[in-house]
């Protein structure tokens, strides 16, 4: 599991980045947290995506880390707890 965080102080670069993760599968934890189930091609296209759209756009006031997460450590509560769970309807 990857975990985006990012605090973008551009209103309209802020809106565009939250839009190419959601775009891409991310799901929204938090106003700037995301949770993203990746695979090793997701993770060089993100990247790739920052580096190439968005780093050139970054101020220096602004900031956007990857958290590369074990799942199996991960410990959740709350909401958080049935995104894990499948889903069975009838």
């Amino acid at each position: 599991m990857l975990l985006v965080s990012y605090d973008i102080k551009d209103d309209k670069l802020r809106t565009t980045f939250s839009k190419m993760l959601q775009s891409n599968g991310a799901i929204r934890l938090q106003y700037s947290v995301y949770e993203v189930n990746h695979t090793q091609r997701f993770l060089d296209i993100l990247k790739m995506e920052i580096e190439t759209y968005f780093k050139k756009e970054f101020s220096p006031d602004d900031s956007v880390i990857l958290f590369d997460v074990d799942v199996k450590k991960t410990i959740k509560y709350g909401n958080a707890v049935h995104r894990d769970q499948d889903l069975l309807l009838f």
